[in-house]
């Protein structure tokens, strides 16, 4: 993101050699992400679905669309491929630059969570600390007018989930959005700006420094190609993405005709807890929140309720069993005296997102407890 550079240990996971193969699948005309997604997994490369035979092809593409799709993989034309080559050195030469990722369908890094949707991203543009990606979070979303209470609201339950090691997902929009990403940044396990331009391009430009701040701290990624600006059609598209990478989706405020329930209704389609902050029976960006409830979103009022409800309801044997692996490992790191999250990672030589899950868990367990300032104690 713009001139910002974060250290990052990790090399870029797609290879130049297969770089190519994934940018010409991605923009195949045509190929929608549904039908890419199928084909990987029948096929597992890019290099393989070219080389495939029509017949081959043609049996996992949709009927009515499987011929002008065959074609387009296996004849492209030469200024598309030209256009491919261009695009190709382009993200060669913005993944150089430290703290930069570009993660694959098939990478190993690529966040699990999201392969549950039936149109995951074909390539994720990462800025920042790739690990947030592998663990547990829960989006916050709501309206790009928010009110001062709204505001607050977003930025103390972001805070409190971090801190309690949910990494904070929004779309890095004026409003809640921004306002909740403020929250997540206080917190251990930060925050992740999901974006509807390129991961080069930076929208709203009043969000520039807090957009610089999570590049640094936490996580920003897109699944648009360098350069993409802000179009109206990419923002919808991109909330699928926000709803997928969570737990559950917390709404603060919203109007009845908003955004914000379209990514709630999505996260109610990807089988994700939706969550809703009451208000005022006469504000306007209560009504949103308001049908919600009324349609089935749990009422919460604090942190508290959600985490109750994620780590110790009936969510709690999916995510928060204790690693017997790492008990040991992880209370003999803490030993005595209390200790935060990095100070825990870097002696246990760990991921910070990895090591605050198995905090989460023991604490749950009853074997640590927290303190204030993110750190943490033997029981």
């Amino acid at each position: 993101m713009g001139a910002t550079e974060t250290p990052d240990t990790t090399p870029a996971s797609v290879l130049p050699s297969t770089l190519a193969d994934w940018l010409r699948l991605e923009q195949t005309p045509g190929v929608g992400m549904v039908s890419a997604a199928r084909l990987i997994e029948h096929f597992h490369s890019p290099a393989a679905i070219f080389a495939a035979g029509e017949a081959d092809l043609l049996a996992k593409l949709p009927l009515h669309t499987a011929p002008a799709q065959a074609r387009a993989l296996r004849q492209p034309d030469r200024a598309f491929l030209d256009a491919v080559k261009l695009q190709c050195e382009q993200v060669q030469a913005w993944l150089e630059r430290p703290g930069r990722r570009l993660l694959t369908l098939t990478d190993p890094d690529y966040p699990a969570i999201l392969l549950q949707l039936c149109n995951p991203p074909l390539l994720l543009y990462v800025v920042g600390r790739a690990e947030l990606l592998a663990g547990p979070a829960l989006a916050i979303v709501g309206s790009r007018n928010g009110s001062a209470q709204g505001m607050a609201n977003a930025a103390r339950f972001g805070q409190s989930l971090s801190e309690a090691g949910l990494t904070i997902v929004s779309g890095l929009a004026l409003g809640i959005d921004a306002a909740a990403h403020e929250g997540g940044l206080r917190g251990p396990a930060s925050t992740i700006a999901v974006v509807g331009t390129g991961a080069d391009r930076i929208y709203p430009a009043r969000n520039r420094a807090l957009a610089e701040r999570i590049a640094e701290q936490g996580c920003i990624i897109s699944e648009y190609p360098l350069g993409t600006p802000p179009a109206a059609g990419n923002f919808p598209r991109r909330n699928r993405v926000i709803s997928g990478l969570a737990r559950g989706l917390l709404v603060v405020e919203a109007a009845l005709k908003s955004g914000t329930l379209t990514t709630a209704r999505l996260a109610l389609d990807q089988n994700r807890d939706v969550y809703a902050i009451p208000g005022s029976i006469h504000s306007a960006l209560s009504k949103g929140c308001h049908a919600l409830l009324r349609k089935g979103a749990q009422l919460v009022e604090c942190a508290d309720d959600i985490l109750e409800d994620v780590y110790a309801g009936r969510r709690a044997a999916q995510y928060a069993e204790p690693d017997a692996r790492f008990v040991d490992a992880l209370l003999a790191a803490l030993g005595d005296d209390p200790a935060g999250v990095d100070t825990l990672a870097l002696r246990l030589t760990l991921a910070p997102a990895e090591v605050q899950c198995q905090l989460l868990a023991l604490e749950l367990a009853g074997l640590i407890e927290r303190l204030p300032g993110g750190t943490f104690q033997r029981i």
